[in-house]
Order: C-alpha cells, then structure tokens, then sequence
C-alpha cells in the first residue's frame, strides 16, 4: 500500500523545522549509504549534531501524532529521520531500502518520506517507486509524506532546478505484512465511518471486535 497523507505538519510546524535544519551543517549523503546504494546516492545530507537530534524528534513525533499515518502503519520503533538536500545535478538512482538498520538491528517495513520544500521551488526530483504495475511518480505539497513498503525499488530523479529538502525516515510495524496493514486499515477507516455516522451500534461493534482480534492474530510486539 502506498499512502500519501496530508499535512503531517501545518504552516508554523513545518516553517520551525525548516529553520532548525537551516541551523546544521549538511554533508555528502554518500556517508550513510549501503555498498550498493553508494554507487547511484548523490544528494547533501544534514550531519549528526544538536539541529539533527532537536529535527528527529520534531519528525517523530509528528508522525505518532497523526491518526491517518498511525492507523495505517501501526509503527513499533522509528530510525532515526534523515534529512536530505538535492541541488542541481543531484539524484538517487534506483535502490532497494536496508532490510536492518542501525546498531539495534531494527527491521524496515515502511518507508516514510515528508516533502520539505513546496513543490514549485524546484524542478525534477520526483520520488518515482518501481512497482509490477508500472512506475508511479510523487511529489508531494510541503509537509505531506508518502508512505510506502520498504521492500519496493525506487529512486528520485533529478533535481534541474532549485533545492529539494526532504525528511526520510522508516518505521518497523507492529504487523509485519504489508497485506495485512492493509486489511486492517481499510477495516478501521470502515468502522470509524459507521461510528461517526450512525455511533455505537451493532454493527460497528461487530467490526470492533474483528479489528481487534485480528491485530491480536497478526502483532508481533
């Protein structure tokens, strides 16, 4: 399931974390690249340091914050966010997400991208995932993420114009299977349709209690 959601941070949340990010030094992105990735990773990355860690948090939280984000992953712990810069020339060719991250050994299940920069600072740099269907190209209004599967090839292409700022992050599940989270989010937005149109009725608690058995079968906590 690939998910584009609104407004994981409004006007003066997002104009804060832009100023912290401003604040840091960025360096070459290679750094924090795979052996593989390296090869076609070519974009500026902010470095570790004070407006890193405060520009972390400020990403994570927002995303725990959000109901739709919440629901449809279900996340259990975060890697730390990344926060990428692309100037003219730069781009990231196709690559594959890390399976394990960091030194607590963290599964990725979904990738998490939240668009910085308003799309009409700059040109080319669409997020362009590879799927059996064809590709499909994002890029997003500022402060809106896509959210998408981290077992998916993808790449961004080409910045030709102005800067694009994004944070990049990735959330292990407490549901494993990407169709699974599907299912169970597809029931929850059904229940809470039926709750806020006709309240608790036997219905919705029916659905109620098939949502919560079933995250009971299918959570690894």
């Amino acid at each position: 399931m690939i998910l584009c959601i609104a407004d994981i941070f409004d006007a003066a949340k997002l104009a804060e974390l832009r100023d912290e990010i401003a604040g840091g030094q960025f360096v070459d992105g290679i750094l924090t690249a795979g052996w593989a990735s390296r090869l076609v990773k070519n974009n500026e990355q902010l470095a570790a340091g004070p407006a890193a860690r405060t520009s972390q948090q400020l990403v994570i939280d927002a995303l725990k914050a959000n109901a739709v984000f919440s629901t449809a992953v279900m996340p259990k712990r975060f890697f730390p966010p990344l926060f990428a810069r692309y100037q003219p020339g730069m781009k990231f060719g196709t690559h594959m997400d890390n399976a394990i991250m960091g030194d607590e050994q963290m599964r990725s299940d979904v990738s998490i991208t939240v668009f910085l920069s308003p799309p009409e600072e700059y040109d080319g740099g669409e997020l362009v995932m590879e799927t059996t269907a064809g590709e499909s190209a994002y890029k997003l209004p500022a402060g809106h993420a896509v959210v998408y599967p981290s077992n998916m090839l993808h790449r961004v292409n080409e910045v030709t114009r102005g800067i694009r700022e994004v944070a990049v992050t990735w959330a292990e599940s407490l549901i494993r299977s990407a169709e699974q989270r599907e299912i169970l989010f597809d029931i929850e937005r059904v229940r809470r349709t039926l709750f806020e149109r006709d309240g608790k009725t036997a219905e919705f608690d029916l659905l109620h209690k098939t949502v919560s058995n079933l995250r009971r079968l299918w959570a690894e906590t």
